[in-house]
Order: structure tokens, then C-alpha cells, then sequence
């Protein structure tokens, strides 16, 4: 970010629950022309408390911290102090950490891998009105456009499943497996094994056997015609 005569640095918050990367990310910024780091926050609820006594230009959010998580941050700093930008900087750019996260009001979300010109322009890009995006987040975002719209229930959801439970579970009746679901829906293996565990602790069910059979009984998907 270049200085103008006249313009002040952008005035910054950084919030993550770890202090080698919290302080790390500090360090980095002070080295940084145009940006002024103005607080530190361990975790979600201390941002929140930072931006209402510093009002600060952007807060770089981590996502995955204690008492108050990068999301439900984002939405209390948007909500009450509508003039300070979030940027979301974070180890994770699945769609189940993506997708609430810009829902929440960020207008920048960067993975930790991005130097620190990418971050300057992330910051630079939301004080002039526009998205911060990395170009890994921006594809996604471009795919996720591009996807049909997803097919319509074919019955309630049973025995209290999510919306992604139950598509889980109709992805394992239709013979994918736990890396073919991962691929499908844009999370991790261990995103779908933790879907998977809820659902069969929610069902009853032991195995994918009964997996399969439960989601044909409940008319959660169809047998082939012929």
C-alpha cells in the first residue's frame, strides 16, 4: 500500500489464538508500509472488545479460536461497529469455514500461506469497497457459482439430521466413499467422518450397510428404475 501525501496508515487489529502466529503476523505488518497494527486479540471476544475501544480500520481474524470463534466475531463487529472491515486470515479455506465466514459480514478472506504484499492489498481492497480475496478462494467462489442447483429433498430430514448429515448420508446410499464425499461437497475427509459419526450416533446405525438401508426406508433416495 503506497502512502499518499495526507492519507494515514490503515489502522489494524490482529486476532488468532496462537501467539507465535499472532505475534508472527504482527512482526510482519510493523515491516509494512501503510499499515499500523493498533491491537493484538487472543480469541474472538477480545477482538470484539479491541474494535469497540480502538475502532480500528480492519481487523485480520483468525477463524478457529476459544470462547468466541472467527464468525461469530465477524458478525458482532459488523453489527455494532459497522465502520472497522474483517479479514479473515486462516489456516482453513474449506466451504464450511468460507461460506459462514463472508455470511458473517468479512470482506476479505485470505489463507495464512499469503505473503504480506498479498495481505496489504486484502487490507488496502476493503477500505476502497471491494473484496480481499486470495485467487484460491476467489476459484472457489467462481465453482460454487457454477454448480447446479442442489437437487430438492426428497423427504424431511429423520431423527433431527442437519441438511448436510442427510446429504452425507444420501452420498454414502448412492456407494461414494468418505474421499469421494470429501470431493463432492469441498470439505475434508475428516469434515465427512465427523457428518458420518453424528448421523449414525443420531440413527442408531452401526455400519454403512445400515446406512444404506436406512436411507432407502426413510425415502431418502430411490431405486434405480427397471
Amino acid at each position: 500500500m503506497t502512502e499518499e501525501a495526507g492519507r494515514r496508515p490503515a489502522r489494524v487489529v490482529v486476532a488468532d489464538d496462537q501467539t507465535v502466529v499472532r505475534e508472527g503476523i504482527v512482526m510482519l505488518l510493523g515491516l509494512l508500509p501503510g499499515v499500523e497494527v493498533v491491537g493484538a486479540a487472543c480469541d474472538g471476544e477480545e477482538a470484539v472488545k479491541l474494535v469497540a475501544e480502538l475502532a480500528p480500520d480492519v481487523v485480520l481474524m483468525d477463524l478457529r479460536m476459544p470462547r468466541c470463534d472467527g464468525v461469530e466475531a465477524t458478525r458482532r463487529i459488523r453489527a455494532e461497529h459497522p465502520g472497522t472491515q474483517v479479514v479473515v486470515l486462516t489456516t482453513y479455506a474449506d466451504d464450511e469455514s468460507l461460506f459462514p465466514a463472508l455470511r458473517a459480514g468479512a470482506r476479505g478472506y485470505l489463507t495464512k500461506d499469503a505473503g504480506g504484499d498479498e495481505i496489504v492489498r486484502a487490507v488496502e481492497s476493503v477500505l476502497s469497497g471491494d473484496a480481499g480475496l486470495s485467487p484460491s478462494v476467489q476459484r472457489r467462489l467462481l465453482e460454487r457459482l457454477s454448480e447446479p442447483e442442489p437437487r430438492p429433498e426428497r423427504a424431511e430430514a429423520p431423527d433431527g439430521l442437519t441438511a448436510r448429515e442427510t446429504e452425507v448420508l444420501v452420498l454414502i446410499a448412492e456407494g461414494l466413499t468418505n474421499q469421494e464425499i470429501a470431493r463432492r461437497l469441498h470439505v475434508s475427509t475428516a469434515t465427512v467422518k465427523t457428518h458420518i459419526n453424528n448421523l449414525f450416533a443420531k440413527t442408531g446405525l452401526k455400519d454403512r450397510a445400515q446406512a444404506v438401508r436406512y436411507a432407502y426406508g426413510k425415502g431418502l433416495v430411490r431405486p434405480p428404475a427397471g
